[in-house]
């Protein structure tokens, strides 16, 4: 009776055994993939994240070319208005508040009132024949028409990567550990006035 009694417990003993070893298992395996997951997503989101930084970088490179044109076509039309100088002044200061912008959305505002200074400028343009056909002031307005071109296919690319980023931290179950690993909503590189949305064109 004793060697019975000793023997089922044996084998309740060993059947824990079995059980705990199986869920044990189960969790490891759970664990693991809670682990790949954590990594195929947090691998997603790098990508995403650098992906947008560096269409930023394009972005930045662009605007930096522009903001280098600038001083040599207010130079240009200077020399034949020369009392303009308040709108000289407000391209120069707009120039200066966009250089100094630190994020997209404060460069998209900088940007807008930027534009629309130079806008202005060339209007002025037109009021002088002798300007319009100036060598100088073509080419200038040929490179500034160029980069501006290249500045919106910079920030469409921007723009749709920012949007992809965004949907993927917001997303379930993502959302949830967006945060804690490091990963946060970026800011889309907008132009809020719709007649500053267009590049810079003039006709003569």
């Amino acid at each position: 009776m004793i060697k019975t009694t000793r023997s089922g417990r044996i084998k309740n003993s060993n059947k824990f055994s079995i059980f705990y070893m199986e869920i044990f298992h189960i969790i490891l395996i759970v664990l693991g993939f809670v682990l790949f997951w954590l990594i195929l997503t947090y691998n997603r989101l790098i990508t995403l994240k650098n992906r947008a930084k560096e269409a930023w970088s394009d972005i930045d490179v662009q605007l930096k070319r522009r903001y280098n044109l600038i001083p040599n076509l207010v130079e240009t039309v200077k020399g034949y208005a020369t009392h303009e100088r308040e709108l000289f002044e407000k391209v120069t200061e707009a120039r200066t508040r966009a250089m100094g912008a630190t994020n997209p959305k404060e460069k998209g505002q900088a940007e807008n009132m930027l534009t629309n200074t130079l806008k202005s400028l060339f209007a002025v343009a037109e009021n002088y024949p002798d300007l319009k056909a100036a060598a100088n002031f073509l080419e200038l307005q040929r490179e500034l028409r160029d980069t501006e071109d290249k500045i919106q296919a910079a920030r469409r690319f921007y723009n749709t990567n920012v949007r992809d980023l965004n949907i993927k931290t917001e997303s379930f179950p993502v959302n949830l550990i967006a945060s804690p690993l490091g990963f946060a909503k970026m800011d889309f590189f907008e132009i809020e006035e719709p007649a500053a949305r267009e590049p810079v064109s003039v006709k003569f």
